[in-house]
């Protein structure tokens, strides 16, 4: 019988079968391939009962202009429903420049939250119940400053740092590979990784101090199977690391987090979330030693593509996020991002982020999908895809090992090659036509009516300058002098820069001045260029 295509595959050039019988799992084992949800190797999910006990941390990543702005957008959210904040940082908080360095001109509050002072975090998070909720950073290089900051505000409030709930991304790794906002070179962002890892067992032990990034992989291009690979291979470095410094994997390894894509093939994606669990309970207990289950468990946070959001036709991003958010549920995430419809073509507007938001309680509330724990588990497709990723996962973290790990093909260009020659071909198949992206290249509209978006004020940068600079110079500067000399020596010995950051920022030193002190010692990361 004729078929649409004489071949179907999936983004990793899995090839898909017309139909699958148990023929296809000859040797699928319940108890070592699935077992129970909860139960290792956590194949059918963390949490024995899943959604049926709760739903999962319904965020929405916001963040943009003055922090005044960005903590009435969290208000509003919190209004409607949403269960944990997200907060996204404008580009010289990432890269370590405050609003008012020449390097942030013409940037400050573009794509995210300005954030240079503890007066900007109490800004920020100004009647909004730190001890009460969870609260997500996306930010990597300065990671260990915002937490300090949000810390020091914590503590400002009389709310004891060891209550408090969240997750810096923290992810310095992915950087390199895929995203390019990176300070310092490897090694001493990796001792800034394992000291967060370090002082939060003992100071904020409810924190996940790092969210394992494969989001942004697959953003730049990766496959699936890529993206799953490159994000545990990422992992597995991390603990390594943290093993060298002396800390204990059943510590530090219960607050692993990690942050996964949800692309556009809804089954490759429920698979690929379901390998990742099993071959991370694999990787701790036989490889690095974990004993304590909770140590073994892969939890994560998902967030839909951005790379799959079209500026043709936005509202067809409506449907886009649906599935995607389902593919994730689906999958046992632990927190979900919807992306907003407008997002490929600027900041979310109050309307989409609600209907971004609504998607995620309809899913919940409406659908009957959480009311069973891995519901697509025992599907002879499924199982059988979720047996090739993880075959074709660890085969890429064999070829990462023989070539001397994950900061020598960083270094020399290989993960990035892989990513790049994933994404051109998937660029040369859209436009030969084999891939179709509704509203690109099929079903194309003509003359498309304009469409609202938020655009961030160059008068808000001003305000954001202004009040930094009369906050600079309200302070006492033998006492910021001599916090950013503790932080240098600190930085020079090898002494835990976590305490210092906290101390630092308490008493006014801002992000930028704390970062600058870092480039000093550490120096700065030049990206090897590969063609």
């Amino acid at each position: 019988m004729k078929e649409r295509k004489s071949k179907f595959l999936n983004s990793s050039q899995i090839e898909l079968k017309n139909t699958y019988t148990p023929s296809d799992l000859p040797d699928q084992n319940f108890s070592d391939n699935l077992g129970d949800p909860g139960e290792y190797p956590f194949t059918r999910g963390v949490q024995p009962n899943m959604y049926r006990g709760r739903f999962w941390t319904m965020r929405q990543y916001a963040g943009f202009g003055s922090a005044k702005e960005s903590n009435e957008r969290y208000k509003m959210l919190m209004e409607k429903g949403t269960t944990g904040l997200s907060v996204a940082f404008d580009l010289p908080t990432q890269m370590g420049y405050d609003s008012d360095h020449i390097m942030s001109t013409g940037e400050v509050g573009k794509v995210g939250v300005a954030v240079s002072s503890i007066e900007d975090m109490e800004i920020l998070f100004d009647g909004l119940p730190l001890g009460d909720i969870s609260t997500s950073m996306t930010i990597n290089s300065t990671a260990g400053i915002l937490l300090a900051l949000y810390i020091a505000v914590a503590k400002r409030r009389g709310i004891d740092p060891k209550k408090l709930r969240g997750t810096i991304q923290n992810d310095l790794l992915k950087e390199y590979i895929a995203r390019g906002t990176y300070i310092y070179p490897p090694k001493p962002s990796l001792r800034l990784i394992t000291d967060i890892f370090d002082y939060c067992s003992k100071e904020v032990p409810e924190w996940n101090t790092i969210s394992i990034s494969g989001y942004h992989i697959r953003e730049a291009g990766s496959t699936a199977a890529q993206e799953l690979a490159f994000t545990l291979a990422n992992g597995m470095t991390y603990v390594q690391a943290a093993i060298d410094k002396g800390l204990d994997v059943n510590l530090f390894g219960k607050r692993l987090s990690f942050f996964f894509n949800v692309h556009n093939n809804f089954f490759e994606e429920v698979a690929k979330f379901r390998a990742a669990r099993r071959m991370w309970a694999h990787i701790m207990k036989e490889r690095f030693g974990a004993t304590d289950p909770k140590a073994m468990k892969l939890r994560f946070h998902s967030q839909v593509a951005g790379s799959t959001l079209t500026a043709q036709q936005p509202e067809n991003n409506i449907v886009r996020v649906a599935y995607q958010a389902m593919a994730s549920v689906m999958g046992g995430t632990q927190s979900l991002h919807t992306n907003s419809m407008d997002e490929a073509l600027g900041l979310p507007t109050e309307k989409s982020a609600t209907i971004a938001l609504r998607t995620q309680q309809i899913l919940a509330e409406e659908t009957g999908v959480p009311d069973v724990v891995d519901p697509l588990a025992g599907s002879y497709y499924v199982e059988s895809l979720t047996n090739d990723l993880e075959k074709k996962a660890l085969d890429l973290i064999e070829r990462i090992e023989t070539q001397g790990g994950v900061v020598t093909c960083m270094e020399s260009g290989w993960i990035q090659s892989e990513i790049q020659n994933a994404a051109y071909q998937f660029q040369k198949n859209l436009e030969g036509g084999s891939e179709i992206v509704v509203g690109v290249n099929k079903y194309v509209l003509e003359n498309e009516p304009p469409f609202e978006t938020l655009k961030v004020s160059e008068a808000v940068a001003n305000e954001q300058i202004a009040r930094l600079k009369k906050f600079k110079s309200g302070r006492n500067a033998d006492e910021v002098a001599s916090e950013l000399a503790k932080i240098t020596d600190a930085a020079k010995s090898g002494a835990n820069l976590m305490p210092h950051f906290v101390s630092a920022v308490e008493k006014h030193v801002t992000l930028g001045e704390i970062s600058d002190a870092l480039r000093g010692v550490f120096g700065k990361f030049q990206e090897k260029i590969t063609l």
